[in-house]
C-alpha cells in the first residue's frame, strides 16, 4: 500500500467567466506528487509541467501565486499523457492525499473533458490533510494555508510554495505528523462520480457522523420528497429518530432539521443539494450530534425565513 500525496496547479481562462468553456472552467497544468509507504517515507515522486490546449494565456491571478509563464508551459506534455503517467506511476495499490478537497475533483473533471475517465472509477476516497490536521490541531472545523501549517509545526521549509512538486513534499512532511487511527477514521469521499441508481447510493458511518449520498433526481424539487433523503437515524444506534424541526430551506441548495435518539442525543441534520454536469441532481446528507446552542439558532434562523417569505407574499399581494 502506497499513499499519493499530490497537487494540481490550474489555469483558468484569461478573459472571465463569460467566455470559459463551462466544461473545463480549471485547467490542470502541472501535476506533482509523491509517493509515500505505510512507514511515512517519501520513496518516489513525479512532476509533469502540461501544455494548455482550451486556455491560451494564463490568468494574471494564476502567474502572480505560481509564477509559471505560459511560454514555459509549451515545453510540458499533453494533459492525456500526462494523466496516464502518473496513474500508471501510482500502481495498483494505494491512497490519494491532498491538502483540501479540491484537487481529486479537478483531476476527474479533466480526465472527463478528455474522455479519460474510466482510468479513475469513482466515487473516489481519499484523504484531506488539511481537515485531518485541523482535526487533530484545531478545532476540525478551520482550514489553514499548507504554509501556514508548515510553520506551526516548525518543518524545514526547503522549497517555495504554491508549485505542483514543491506543495506535495509539504502536505506529506505535515501528513508524517499525524496520528495513524485519525487518518483510518477520517477517509473523504468526492462525489464527482455520484450515484446513478438507486443500488448505487452511499450510506457511510464516521466515527462522530453518519454520510448519505443519494442517486440523480431530474429535477430539483422530488429530492426533497424522497423517503430516504428526508430521513433521519442516529448515527450510533442508526434507529430513526424523532423530529424536532423539521426540514428547512436555509438556501436553494441546503436544508437543515434537528431530530432526537431517546438514547444518544440531539441530531442536526444537513442536505445539500448538488448539480451534475448532465444538469441532473442529487443530495448528500449528513447527520451528526448536536447540542443546545446550536439547536436554538437553527430554529430562530427558520422562523426568521418564515417570516420574511411572509413579509414577500403581503408585498407581492400589495402589488
Amino acid at each position: 500500500m502506497n499513499y499519493i500525496v499530490f497537487d494540481l496547479e490550474w489555469n483558468q481562462n484569461p478573459g472571465g467567466k463569460k467566455t470559459r468553456n463551462e466544461k473545463l472552467p480549471f485547467e490542470i497544468i502541472e501535476i506533482g506528487a509523491v509517493k509515500v509507504n505505510t512507514k511515512k517515507e517519501i520513496t518516489d515522486s513525479f512532476h509533469r509541467l502540461i501544455r494548455p490546449q482550451v486556455y491560451n494565456w494564463i490568468h494574471d491571478s494564476i502567474h502572480e501565486v505560481i509564477h509559471v509563464d505560459y511560454k514555459d508551459l509549451m515545453d510540458g506534455v499533453s494533459f492525456e499523457q500526462a494523466a496516464r503517467e502518473f496513474l500508471e506511476w501510482c500502481g495498483t495499490d494505494w491512497y490519494f492525499f491532498t491538502w483540501g478537497n479540491q484537487d481529486v475533483m479537478e483531476l476527474q473533471r479533466n480526465m472527463k473533458f478528455y474522455g479519460m475517465l474510466d482510468m479513475l472509477p469513482g466515487p473516489v476516497t481519499y484523504y484531506d490533510v488539511q481537515k485531518l490536521y485541523s482535526i487533530t490541531y484545531d478545532d476540525g472545523i478551520r482550514r489553514c494555508a499548507l504554509e501556514h501549517a508548515i510553520d506551526e509545526l516548525q518543518i524545514e521549509k526547503k522549497y517555495g510554495f504554491h508549485r505542483a512538486l514543491a506543495d506535495a513534499y509539504y502536505t506529506a512532511e505535515v501528513l508524517k505528523k499525524l496520528n495513524n487511527v485519525i487518518i483510518v477514521n477520517h477517509p473523504s469521499l468526492d462525489v464527482y462520480q455520484n450515484p446513478k441508481k438507486k443500488k448505487d447510493e452511499i450510506h457511510i458511518s464516521y466515527p462522530d457522523y453518519d454520510k448519505y449520498v443519494s442517486r440523480e433526481f431530474a429535477v430539483r424539487e422530488k429530492i426533497m420528497k424522497d423517503r430516504e433523503v428526508t430521513s433521519t437515524r442516529c448515527p450510533i444506534c442508526h434507529k430513526p429518530a424523532k423530529r424536532k424541526i423539521r426540514w428547512f430551506m436555509n438556501n436553494p441548495k441546503v436544508y437543515y432539521s434537528v431530530s432526537t435518539c431517546e438514547e444518544h442525543g440531539v441530531i442536526r441534520g444537513k442536505i445539500r443539494i448538488r448539480k451534475t454536469d448532465e444538469e441532473k441532481y442529487f443530495a448528500i446528507k449528513t447527520l451528526r450530534f448536536t447540542d443546545t446552542e446550536e439547536t436554538e439558532e437553527l430554529r430562530e434562523r427558520k422562523e426568521l425565513l418564515r417570516h420574511k417569505r411572509q413579509l414577500k407574499r403581503s408585498a407581492e399581494k400589495e402589488i
